[in-house]
């Protein structure tokens, strides 16, 4: 699941247009103004093949690499009932060949020619990604294109990576102590609707269902270029871009969508408390989740902003608490959405959560009280703006980070979700704006709506390994 991040460019050029059916066409926009915007400006040309497929190009002379990044809108949230793990299962068939390569050879074609490569399944998407020197841009587009177009589907394929996926359930979750704790089982106790609570890595039963039929007509529906995204960044003229992805991706076939599935959760009212055993654990575990407020929202970003100042980095509030002044553990993680991707990449119902494994002669409502006096601290006295001003460096240094690296990976993950989910991949230069729009006011009104006890839902691990 885990991706590397991306490099950046300091060229201030904004060219955006809605998807729209037709021609591609591409119209240019002035930027933001200055006072509402940072200086900081990543080039961004976004345009709507007559296929559907929404295309963002965003240019980075400063090494001789190429980043091709293709996201569909299918993620675990999309998969169907009594399939579940559907999604993750599909992210490794598209690896087992298409029209014109054969089984492995699209590995090897980036691999050969000194590059990288990565697929994940995640809420809201599935994605892959390639970098390879620039000079093999054209190539690797008419890859992926190939992908898209015919992927290899077959009975030996599809029963090589059942396999091959019920493995890595094993191993990686079921073989191994806190393996799904908390990144699969929080979800599933804290959300009521099926769509964001089932096991999403997959059942091993469910897995075992999935047939060459419903294979098929889950590539023909969610696989087509009117349900997808793709991002190229990196060394290259936008010109000639446009016109190698017309060559190779628009004459695809665009196919009927079905309709989007409802992933609204209803406002919790009181607390939720769960336990569950592990036989591999030695240390017992707690993690705790909040509902996140609605994507894009203030009060999302102000949630934001809590989770820099409660959870994020040794100076956070709760590792202070937890780990520096009490040592009921030596470390607390999570975030938002964290396990699975960022605060930015995914569009649903998300959960802001947190774990910790902590000493055995500590009491989990010692841990829980401790939660409750520093969010209590910060309703009771305030949020002043030197608070604020802190977790604003914080932010901002965790988006640069973000957008610079060898692999220009950070930049087309936004920069394809933003176009995925808002049909605006420009945003990717408004973030700080919505962010310096935040308010103590604001912080407080949030603290009392998403950080109240009765939004939250406490999940604790019972260890039965011997130490």
């Amino acid at each position: 699941m885990a991706l590397a991040l991306s490099a950046c460019s300091h060229q201030a050029t904004s060219v955006v247009t809605a998807p729209a059916a037709g021609p591609a066409t591409s119209v240019a926009t002035p930027p933001p103004a200055a006072a509402a915007s940072p200086a900081f400006q990543i080039p961004v040309e976004y345009y709507t093949l007559p296929n559907g497929l929404r295309v963002v190009l965003s240019p980075d002379h400063t090494a001789p690499t190429a980043t091709v990044a293709d996201y569909y809108a299918v993620g675990f949230r999309t998969e169907p009932r009594n399939r579940t793990g559907f999604a993750h299962l599909f992210e490794h068939l598209m690896f087992q060949g298409s029209q014109n390569l054969g089984k492995a050879e699209f590995i090897q074609l980036i691999q050969k020619n000194g590059g990288a490569l990565n697929g994940s399944t995640r809420f809201d998407f599935t994605n892959y990604y390639e970098v390879v020197p620039s000079n093999k841009l054209e190539t690797i587009l008419w890859a992926e294109a190939d992908r898209m177009r015919g992927l290899a589907i077959n009975q030996s394929n599809l029963t090589n990576q059942q396999g091959v996926v019920k493995s890595e359930v094993r191993v990686n979750v079921l073989n191994q102590p806190y393996g799904s704790f908390p990144w699969i089982d929080m979800p599933m106790k804290a959300n009521k609707n099926w769509n964001n609570a089932h096991n999403f890595y997959g059942d091993l039963k469910d897995l075992d269902a999935a047939n060459l039929a419903d294979t098929k007509t889950f590539f023909k529906t969610y696989y087509a270029p009117n349900n997808a995204v793709l991002a190229v960044v990196g060394d290259f003229e936008p010109a000639e871009a446009k016109a190698w992805v017309a060559k190779y991706y628009g004459n695809i076939p665009s196919a009927p969508q079905p309709p989007k599935p409802d992933l609204t959760e209803p406002r919790q009212e009181q607390e939720q408390r769960f336990a569950q055993d592990d036989k591999l654990a030695t240390k017992p575990a707690l993690a705790f989740a909040y509902h996140m407020p609605d994507r894009n929202t203030p009060e999302y970003y102000a949630m934001i902003m809590l989770d820099q100042i409660l959870l994020q980095g040794n100076d956070s509030r709760l590792y202070q608490a937890l780990v520096q002044k009490r040592g009921y553990s030596d470390a607390v993680s999570g975030g938002i959405n964290s396990d699975l991707g960022n605060q930015f990449n995914y569009n649903g119902p998300m959960l802001w959560m947190g774990s910790l494994i902590y000493d055995p002669t500590v009491q989990a409502d010692s841990v829980v009280r401790v939660l409750d006096q520093e969010v209590g601290k910060l309703a009771k006295n305030g949020i002043d703006q030197p608070t604020l001003d802190l977790a604003m460096v914080k932010i901002r240094s965790a988006f640069y980070d973000q957008m610079s690296g060898s692999t220009n990976f950070g930049r087309a993950d936004l920069l394809a979700v933003f176009a995925l989910f808002d049909n605006d991949p420009a945003r990717i230069n408004r973030l700080e704006a919505e962010f310096r729009k935040v308010t103590p006011e604001l912080m407080q009104k949030t603290i009392r709506e998403y950080l109240r006890p009765g939004n939250r839902t406490i999940l604790t691990v019972n260890p039965l390994a011997k130490s």
